[in-house]
Order: C-alpha cells, then structure tokens, then sequence
C-alpha cells in the first residue's frame, strides 16, 4: 500500500466507523484496524482524531461542492437557484448515505457547532452556496423575513429528516417525491 492508498484508507475507515458508531465509538485504534494499518500509521497522516474529523469533514465537503455546481446558475431566479441547489444536495446524500451519516453527526456535535456559527452569522462573504442563496432570497425580499438560521432551518430541516428517512428505509425518496419535497420546503420559505 503506497502511503496515498494508505491515508485514503484512513479516511475510508474512519468515514465507515463515525458513520456507524459515533465520534466516541469510533477510537483511533478500531479505524486503523478497519483500515489495515498500524495505529501509529494514522499520526503519520493526521496529529490526532480531533484532526481527522475536522478533515474528513472538509473533504467531504471539497467534494460535495463541484457536484451542487453542475449546471448551477448563479443568474437564476432565488427559486430555480433553491430547486436546484438542494435537488442536487438531495441527490448527492441519496448516493451517498455514509457521508451524509457523518456530515449529520458532524454538523450536530461540537465539532461542527462553530463552523455552522460562522456560516449562518459570521461575514457574508465566508458563507457557502445555500446560505448565499438564503441572504440574496431575503435581501430580494423573495423569501419571509426571518433571522437567517430560521431560514436556513426551515430549509435544511425538512430535507434533512426526509434523507434520513429514506436511508432508513421508511420512505423512497424518487424524482417526483424529491421535487415535491422541495417545493414545499420552498413554499415555506417564500413570502
């Protein structure tokens, strides 16, 4: 295993387990067990777990990023800009149940508490694509007048729980069923 294979499965390992048993039933020595290698070989690649988390995290979101801009236009209405922005979130975490596992523990733990302080209230120009879209909608004065991690709660909320729902088997989440969703999400939202 060259040492890009290794960190590579490192952080395969580590996405699996926090994924399956939580930050805490997830310690260093049961990722490098699932990863095939040493415990010690996981220092050589990250200083400590807090590290490792922080970078899956990144990454997974370095990789979500070019997937919610295919076909994306900035020049669109607030609503074609929503409609497409979480049709493809939606789809992406459809595809991918593991990385939407870890993102929702990630972004509900202390790890991810100030990272989302700072997108819904730090500096306008540190926010990513839905929360961009969420201040452009209410400086528009297209979407109800809210504090804006309402307005992001009422976005991501739904959303989120109907994902989750789907990746537990309680409802399939189709084409139809997903563009539903997100009109009434966006129903909620509009003034």
């Amino acid at each position: 295993m060259s040492k890009p294979d290794k960190r590579d499965e490192i952080v395969r390992a580590a996405l699996e387990l926090i994924a399956e048993h939580g930050f805490h039933g997830a310690p260093m020595s049961m990722i490098a067990e699932r990863a095939g290698v040493g415990a010690g070989t996981i220092y050589r690649y990250f200083e400590n777990k807090d590290v490792l988390i922080a970078d899956l995290y990144r990454e997974l979101e370095d990789k979500i990023h070019p997937y919610l801009l295919d076909g994306y236009d900035a020049q669109h209405t607030i609503r074609g800009r929503f409609v497409h922005l979480w049709t493809a979130l939606l789809r992406y975490f459809i595809a991918s149940p593991l990385d939407f596992r870890y993102l929702e523990q990630f972004l509900n733990s202390p790890y991810g508490a100030a990272m989302r302080r700072e997108k819904l209230l730090g500096e306008r120009d540190r926010r990513d694509l839905f929360c961009e879209l969420l201040q452009d909608g209410a400086d528009q004065q297209v979407i109800k007048d809210l504090p804006f991690p309402v307005l992001a709660a009422l976005s991501f909320g739904p959303l989120l729980y109907v994902v989750r729902d789907h990746i537990l088997g309680f409802l399939t989440l189709d084409d139809d069923l997903i563009g539903k969703t997100i009109e009434a999400c966006w129903d909620g939202l509009k003034r």
